[in-house]
């Protein structure tokens, strides 16, 4: 497929997304979903990653998007050094002329560039998981916007290069005369800033296309990226893995889509378990079967998600607490309290004992 292929070459949209990832796409179109959007009035700029699996993922949500009768402009946004000028001189005439702009992640460098330049008196962050929770957060707290897991860290010298941009960003993101703010999240937000639109994510495109599953008698583990962002210790990630899948009789571990093939490799060596690399958004995969009885996680996204995803069927989801002892000493300050209160804020899941490995 071409850079732009499937770019729409018609009229301006009215709306532009601007996703980065399979998840962020997959919650545009919950969002979209019953609204109107006559011929092109909803483009999807994909703003491409270059690892593989979420490529690919991207490629599979791109089709479902089309099919929805909407436009998707693809962008190699990270094809080299000179990507990202190029990325940004073609959509910055799209941009002027938008009248509202939607977006997954507003930690995103290049979503705060692009905010930068739009003219959008309507915003929308749809969600990117349990970032959204924290993204509230530090709106209604006047904070920089800075992702969980990386805050009480020492600024680096990109990061302060960028605060201008970032500050920036956060200022349109705060609602006013001008600029109207919404959040659809199907996560459980909370010290809403006053101004900003809170609706509820409840999964009904995805139910509406997709189910109900074949469920199975037997369990599934959900996989998580915290050793690949440096939260918890890899060693301690397997051998909890190991004991949470004896446990529970688990047999498949739907990998995440950052987590390193090495550590795949070992997981699948150390504890028999058949590792899945999902083409498609987890809330999807389980959504068409065939599943387990009862998925286990640990705190993440899912344990928010797949509750809404599998609603009226006889799926269990459950989740596992992480131990501090797990923890690498290079984690956030903040990072049990926030991955306890995922857990905690979660609804419609049962929450499993730490496991002790």
């Amino acid at each position: 497929m071409s850079p732009r292929a499937g770019t729409h070459t018609g009229t301006t949209p009215h709306t532009l997304a601007f996703v980065e990832s399979p998840v962020q796409l997959l919650n545009v179109l919950e969002w979209a979903h019953g609204r109107e959007f006559p011929g092109a009035e909803l483009t999807l700029v994909v703003l491409s990653p270059t690892d593989p699996m979420t490529r690919g993922q991207l490629r599979r949500m791109a089709e479902l998007a089309r099919d929805e009768g909407h436009a998707v402009r693809w962008e190699e946004a990270r094809g080299g050094t000179t990507a990202p000028f190029r990325t940004i001189g073609g959509l910055t005439p799209l941009l002027r002329r938008a009248h509202r702009v939607v977006m997954g992640d507003p930690f995103s460098r290049y979503v705060q560039l692009l905010l930068s330049i739009t003219r959008a008196t309507e915003l929308v962050v749809v969600d990117d998981g349990t970032a959204t929770m924290e993204f509230v957060g530090q709106l209604a707290r006047g904070e920089r916007l800075v992702r969980w897991h990386r805050k009480g860290g020492r600024p680096g010298p990109r990061d302060l290069v960028f605060a201008p941009v970032s500050s920036s960003a956060r200022r349109r993101l705060t609602p006013s005369a001008d600029t109207r703010v919404e959040v659809f999240s199907a996560m459980p937000v909370q010290d809403v800033p006053e101004g900003v639109t809170v609706t509820a994510n409840t999964f009904t495109w995805t139910r509406a296309r997709f189910g109900p599953p074949r469920v199975t008698k037997g369990a599934d583990m959900v996989g998580t990226s915290l050793v690949e962002t440096g939260v918890v210790d890899a060693d301690r990630y397997l051998e909890a893995v190991q004991a949470l899948a004896r446990a529970h009789g688990a047999a498949r571990y739907f990998a995440h889509r950052r987590e390193s093939a090495d550590k795949l490799h070992r997981l699948a060596v150390e504890t028999g378990l058949e590792v899945v690399r999902p083409d498609l958004p987890l809330e999807l995969i389980a959504r068409r079967g065939p599943i387990g009885r009862t998925v286990l996680s640990f705190p993440s996204t899912v344990v928010h998600t797949l509750p809404l995803a599998l609603s009226g069927t006889d799926v269990r989801v459950a989740v596992c607490d992480i131990d501090p002892t797990w923890l690498t000493e290079h984690a956030s300050p903040r990072a049990q309290g926030f991955l306890s209160g995922v857990t905690g804020t979660a609804r419609d899941v049962h929450r499993l004992a730490t496991v002790m490995p």
